[in-house]
């Protein structure tokens, strides 16, 4: 069963790592299938080690800001299990000001902050549909960096 499937790849991490008992959070990247998927893809190639969110989506969500040492089962967009990673960086910086060295750590695209932006506001505009806010170049932005600790 899909739904397992976090369940069954939290069980081996802490099998392999002697890691004790802790919470965990299970997600995936993007708001569409194929988004989802090709962005786990570079994560498990190793080109991807961040990604950003809007604050606000949090809060309006009840979900907190990712800190230094989070731990996440990243799954495909049917919920598969794909990789564990651990949050090592995590800044909040209006999207304006969003550095071009995060955008490349994304690991989306030609690298640029160029790109970055052409994706993300689009992205950004969707989310502040969803929970009834306003796109600004102030938006606040969750820069979260991450390693991938399993497998």
């Amino acid at each position: 069963m899909v739904a397992d499937s976090a369940a069954r790849m939290w069980r081996a991490y802490q099998q392999r790592s002697h890691a004790a008992p802790g919470n965990y959070s299970v997600w995936y990247f993007a708001d569409n299938e194929a988004d989802a998927n090709g962005l786990v893809a570079l994560v498990l190639s190793g080109a991807k080690r961040a990604t950003a969110s809007a604050l606000w989506a949090h809060e309006f969500d009840g979900k907190p800001v990712p800190e230094p040492g989070d731990l996440a089962v990243v799954t495909d967009w049917s919920g598969t299990a794909q990789c564990i990673i651990r949050t090592t960086e995590v800044e909040v910086v209006p999207y304006s000001e969003v550095a071009e060295a995060f955008a490349a750590t994304e690991g989306e695209g030609d690298l640029s902050l160029n790109y970055w932006r052409e994706v993300h506001w689009p992205y950004f505009g969707r989310e502040m549909r969803r929970i009834g806010g306003t796109l600004t170049e102030t938006l606040p932005v969750v820069c979260h960096q991450f390693e991938v600790v399993y497998p």
